[in-house]
């Protein structure tokens, strides 16, 4: 196996031209394990620990745009309050020394229907931006995922970067494991309220081939809440939206959990999370 290292992302989009069958390593929080356990054995791998690109961000007053090798724990310490959706999610990550070295970026490589952040990306209507020699593209985020483990990039297109709107009201992430810490999600839910377009973000992940929009729940209850007037949540409302949640999954049984299992899960974080992110936006 050949051990490709750029110290720029011009080089890095050139050894990956000319190896196409190359995988990216930035944190190696999913590759390496992929290796040890003999689960991939690439031809070459791309380290692209040396870009420095990856790892810059820079912000609009509508916009965040982090480069795809920051650590999960630069997300949380430096955008955290631009984007606190994503924050909660990237705290949920493995153990410190995982979040010291694990990106977005690897977690939207990798594609599992399981990767934390996906849901939260979903939610808040991300976009990924990724480049080759031929040239930079922008991906939304719903089109990202093409199948289990499996993602919209050409096999020369490396991800740079991602693009997600800076919060204009509260976001929300939960997510439910076989114990508190360090460990793989049965589902997750995330959420993000868009007051100034009157509508909801909801995702789901570790629920379906891949991390999907709830888009029937994120419809009813854009409709549903009083926007205006920031009154009480109608228990009605939260017990439909959770219902909607649990209908968008379609869940398999696994060694972490049964197909209805999930559903019923999902349902409960929907109500929850929904009910802490309309508190938050009446205060």
């Amino acid at each position: 196996m050949d051990f490709l290292r750029p110290a720029g992302l011009r080089a890095a989009l050139e050894m990956k031209a000319a190896n196409p069958g190359a995988m990216p390593i930035a944190g190696g929080t999913d590759v390496m394990v992929e290796l040890n356990f003999d689960h991939s054995r690439p031809e070459a791998l791309l380290d692209l620990t040396l870009v420095a690109e990856l790892t810059e961000w820079s912000a609009s007053d509508s916009v965040v745009t982090f480069g795809a090798g920051l650590p999960y724990t630069r997300v949380i310490n430096e955008l955290g309050t631009m984007l606190p959706g994503l924050a909660m999610a990237s705290r949920t990550v493995g153990s410190p020394q995982i979040r010291n070295r694990g990106t977005v970026g690897g977690n939207l490589g990798a594609a599992s229907p399981a990767g934390d952040t996906h849901p939260v990306l979903l939610a808040c209507d991300a976009e990924v931006e990724v480049a080759s020699v031929r040239g930079t593209r922008t991906i939304p985020i719903a089109s990202f995922y093409v199948g289990v483990k499996r993602n919209a990039l050409a096999p020369d297109e490396l991800i740079t970067a991602i693009r997600v709107p800076r919060a204009t009201g509260p976001q929300q992430f939960s997510k439910v494991g076989t114990r508190n810490a360090m460990v793989i999600a049965v589902c997750s839910f995330g959420l993000a309220l868009h007051p100034a377009s009157r509508r909801v973000g909801a995702a789901i992940g570790s629920a379906a081939p891949t991390p999907r929009h709830a888009t029937e729940a994120e419809e009813f209850v854009s409709g549903a809440l009083d926007w205006d007037a920031r009154g009480p949540l109608d228990p009605s409302v939260q017990q439909q939206f959770g219902t909607l949640v649990a209908a968008a999954a379609s869940p398999i049984d696994d060694v972490r959990g049964t197909a209805a299992y999930r559903q019923h899960a999902l349902a409960v974080l929907a109500r929850r999370t929904l009910g802490w992110a309309w508190q938050e936006y009446r205060q």
